[in-house]
């Protein structure tokens, strides 16, 4: 029995142990999955700006994928990698010259990365992008573009009901002067006033004045409407979403529409323009929404935009090589001004140093581009009457200036020296 007793004890402490051991385990174990918020996102923002057009996390692009690269190699050797392979490279690390092996083109160096910046990049390709369980993208209310409210129509129809008041009132009186019972109430009944007014030729051609100027104002306004797309949103072939691209990725206006400080137009921006980008870039985040009017993409049907943009440059995301048949893109144009309207986007762009928003509004905020503002000659005369461009201080004309001085060889040019070639791209 002692025997046993002894076996029994030696147990229930081997099993306790154990217990105690898979417990401090677990504690472990959860303790190594929290995530460090803060040098997950350090990481993801260097690994966006420095390697993303490269690399990715799960799969090859140009680079081999990152994703849990500290487990395929120490850390001392990944921080020689990155900041300056080449040197590694001819000091005969074997496993350098295999990772060398791996592209035809050289890895860019990193030297100005210190360890810690190289080690929260690693720690992102470890842990990878933040999830984020149940979020919910908040959709932007689309208001429509409000009138103007017709406060000359209200003042009118005031006008209008105090003055029935009024002669109904006369007529009340006018008629109890004449011998007729007086009737209770301070204001006659709808029947006495519209024989008073079928009976006064006053009352008859003021109606008919009266509804000339409203039958005019309503006309008018109505003509004066004809080729004002204002809150124009054509449905484009691809989703393009300004408020990702220039919102949330702050991506310069003019880094698409280059044209717009050089010449008359901003230009469409070619297919290849978005490869710069998208070429590296062939899907979105999980959590991206773009919300529409006729519908809410997610990151699946995003995805297949993006495929669309593929489809027309020829990419074969696949081989990651081109294939030769691209396609055009059939943007539908949204800003559309009359042919006998004569407007220069250098001239407001580069010379009177406009922001594209004054013309086409937060397009950093919108899913889908639409006309902003009226673009009729009266607003654009308003805007020239509050905006005032100083040509004498203003260092694009100072330099264009010069340098056609220069080429003449005047201390300062005229329109009859140039012959008027020059002078409309700042005079007109």
């Amino acid at each position: 029995m002692k025997s046993v007793a002894l076996h029994n004890r030696l147990t229930n402490v081997f099993l306790k142990s154990l217990t105690l051991l898979l417990i401090l385990s677990f504690s472990f174990s959860a303790q190594a999955q929290e995530v460090d918020a803060a040098r997950q996102k350090e990481g993801r923002k260097l690994f966006r700006s420095l390697c993303a057009s490269c690399h990715k996390l799960d799969k090859k692009l140009v680079g081999p994928a990152l994703g849990g690269i500290e487990d395929k190699r120490e850390n001392d050797w990944l921080q020689s990698w990155i900041k300056d392979n080449t040197a590694l490279i001819k000091s005969g690390n074997a496993d350098a010259i295999e990772a060398a092996e791996f592209s035809p083109t050289a890895m860019t160096a990193f030297p100005q990365l210190d360890e810690k910046q190289i080690n929260d990049i690693l720690y992102y390709t470890t842990v990878g992008d933040p999830v984020k369980p149940g979020a919910v993208a908040d959709v932007a209310s689309s208001g429509e573009q409000g009138e103007a409210p017709g406060w000359l129509i209200y003042i009118l129809a005031a006008a209008i009901i105090v003055a029935f008041l009024i002669i109904a009132s006369l007529l009340k009186t006018i008629s109890e002067l004449k011998g007729a019972p007086k009737t209770p109430g301070a204001v006659a009944t709808l029947n006495e006033v519209w024989e008073g007014v079928k009976k006064n030729t006053f009352l008859k051609v003021l109606a008919v004045i009266f509804g000339a100027l409203v039958t005019a104002y309503f006309l008018f306004g109505t003509l004066f409407k004809i080729g004002v797309e204002e809150g124009y949103q054509p449905i484009q072939p691809i989703a393009f979403s300004h408020k990702i691209h220039a919102g949330d990725n702050k991506i310069e206006c003019q880094y698409c529409h280059s044209s717009a400080k050089h010449s008359k137009t901003s230009g469409i921006p070619s297919v290849n323009v978005c490869m710069n980008c998208h070429k590296g870039i062939s899907e979105v985040a999980d959590d991206t929404q773009v919300v529409l009017e006729q519908a809410t993409l997610g990151k699946e049907e995003l995805n297949k935009e993006i495929a669309k943009i593929y489809d027309a440059a020829g990419w074969d995301a696949d081989k990651l090589e081109y294939t030769g048949e691209t396609k055009p893109v059939k943007w539908v144009r949204v800003h559309n001004l009359p042919d006998f309207a004569y407007f220069n986007h250098s001239q407001h762009v580069t010379v009177g140093g406009l922001k594209c928003q004054k013309c086409h509004g937060p397009v950093e905020e919108m899913e889908e581009v639409y006309q902003y503002s009226p673009l009729t000659m009266g607003w654009c005369i308003d805007c020239h009457k509050d905006t005032k461009v100083d040509l004498k201080g203003n260092e694009y004309y100072a330099k264009i200036h010069k340098e056609l001085a220069a080429k003449f060889g005047v201390e300062q040019v005229t329109i009859a020296q140039l012959g008027g070639k020059e002078c409309g791209k700042c005079h007109y």
